[in-house]
């Protein structure tokens, strides 16, 4: 909680227990409930209102009128029945209860990990048009691709202030929604600091920097990705997040159209699991053209016709580039163009893998527990039993079709292990593990959405064997954490030797 926050809850139950042990000393109880409205005006004006305290601000409304009332009433205030009194004061003590639970569910005041490298962050987004492709996920809408990408990159001086973790904007609605929380859950979002500066000078310590193209997954966002972006930047790269319009939860254009998620629903439950699979493969290639395109631009924006700081800053000899769940497949799937030297997917499973050969370069399959087991038991000719079927509500000719591709997933991951890849997975790690959602509520732990692992630590954990991995490939130093198990991070399993 913030400062003023955290006192006016405690303010409200200071009031809550003064009338109580000072039933008659009315001057007191006003005097107080004076106090309690200040904080709240301060708080107001300083750090902003959050629906998760509005209870708070009600009581504290209720308590100064009370009060004000019982003060300045010459004859005193008329007797309260026993059972009207105890009521409200039963009312009151259940609002504040809801009110540390919604403010422990979700805290305003969580704070992004801190870039470890030696440059501070700038940031800058730019919204692209590909007026080569039409857009096929809005059949409302006669236009071409439209793309959002947010660029973080090493600056030597920052501005006064850090840049927003997610700007004041509406797609915080729809953000709550995605996860089935009610609109107004992640509206305080938008006071989380990153530790970007916007707009910064590019660092002159480097005549160019290596850039790196990243991609969030299904129903995410460029934002959810910040800290490994940040961090990245930090060590001396450039990072682009693509926002996959249409495969975002909420894209945001500088004109103020917003688009939302669509591309579930190329999917049908009636679909057989080819179909289902052939739907994947073409959203896939969307994807892929997405950072294909994407990096056509930062070729423009180097040689200046695309007007940004980075011009004449970005080192497109070494690129390099990954993507978490469907944004994994995409790194691995854009590989291919020959101008990304190196990759990282992140806990995703691949697509199109019938319209590829082997990739012939190296590429960082880090997986989280969960994803690791399911290939295991692939790995293991394990079976599913009549009861697992029906847990999960499948078919054994289905999950049939699922071993099938996924045996061809494994063959294409052991390939990139003879380039120089190789294939992790975290211990206690669940599939949100990868992104920054993980930070925003500890009830997301509880429901088992993120892993046991502690937050923190799996960012510590990913990061750094992203940065180990891309360095070794773009810098042609490092390398170490990719040779084998490291005592300083017992989590993190090879399993490269069981495939």
């Amino acid at each position: 909680m913030r400062l003023f926050e955290l006192l006016l809850l405690l303010s409200n139950i200071g009031l809550f227990a003064l009338t109580f042990l000072l039933k008659k000393r009315r001057r007191t109880v006003f005097i107080a409930s004076g106090i309690t409205i200040l904080l709240l005006i301060i708080h107001w004006t300083v750090e902003g209102y959050r629906v998760q305290l509005f209870f708070p601000y009600c009581i504290t409304i209720i308590f100064l009128a009370t009060s004000g009332y019982s003060y300045f009433r010459k004859n005193g205030p008329k007797k309260i029945p026993r059972f009207l009194l105890g009521s409200a004061y039963t009312a009151i003590a259940i609002m504040l209860v809801v009110t540390a639970g919604l403010m422990y569910a979700f805290p305003v005041v969580f704070n992004l990990p801190e870039p470890t490298g030696e440059f501070k962050v700038g940031t800058q987004t730019f919204h692209l048009v590909d007026t080569n492709r039409e857009e096929n996920f809005d059949k409302a809408r006669d236009g071409k691709r439209e793309l959002m990408v947010q660029v973080w990159y090493p600056v030597k001086v920052g501005a006064d202030k850090y840049a927003p973790f997610i700007p004041d904007t509406p797609i915080l609605r729809y953000m709550a929604a995605n996860y089935g929380l009610p609109e107004f859950t992640l509206q305080h979002l938008k006071y989380v600091s990153s530790h970007s500066y916007s707009g910064a000078e590019v660092s002159s310590a480097q005549t160019s920097y290596p850039l790196i193209l990243a991609n969030p997954g299904f129903g995410s966002s460029r934002f959810l990705h910040t800290s490994q972006a940040e961090n990245l930047a930090s060590h001396g790269y450039i990072v682009a997040v693509i926002d996959h319009t249409y495969n975002t939860f909420a894209t945001e254009f500088p004109d103020g159209r917003i688009t939302t998620s669509t591309t579930n629903d190329l999917f049908s439950s009636d679909d057989d699991y080819r179909t289902g699979r052939e739907t994947r493969d073409k959203l896939g290639k969307v994807l892929t053209s997405d950072v294909a395109f994407t990096l056509d631009q930062f070729e423009l924006i180097q040689s200046g016709q695309i007007s940004s700081p980075l011009k004449g800053r970005i080192d497109l000899g070494h690129v390099g580039v990954f993507g978490h769940s469907i944004g994994g497949a995409t790194a691995y799937d854009a590989s291919f163009d020959p101008r990304i030297t190196v990759g990282i997917d992140l806990d995703g499973g691949l697509y199109r893998l019938r319209d590829r050969e082997a990739l012939r370069k190296p590429f960082l399959f880090i997986n989280s527990e969960s994803y690791f087991e399911e290939l295991n038991r692939v790995i293991n000719n394990r079976v599913y039993t009549d009861a697992e079927l029906n847990r999960m509500g499948s078919t054994r000719e289905w999950m049939d079709q699922v071993t099938e591709d996924k045996k061809l997933e494994l063959e294409r991951m052991r390939e990139t292990v003879d380039e120089g890849g190789q294939i992790l997975y975290i211990e206690n790690t669940e599939h949100l593990n990868f992104t920054d959602v993980q930070f925003i509520s500890p009830v997301f732990k509880l429901l088992g959405i993120t892993g046991k692992i502690a937050p923190e630590r799996a960012n510590s954990v990913i990061n750094a064997y992203m940065l180990d991995f891309f360095d070794m490939y773009l810098k042609n130093q490092g390398g170490d954490l990719i040779k084998g198990p490291d005592s300083r991070f017992p989590e993190v399993k090879f399993a490269t030797s069981l495939l």
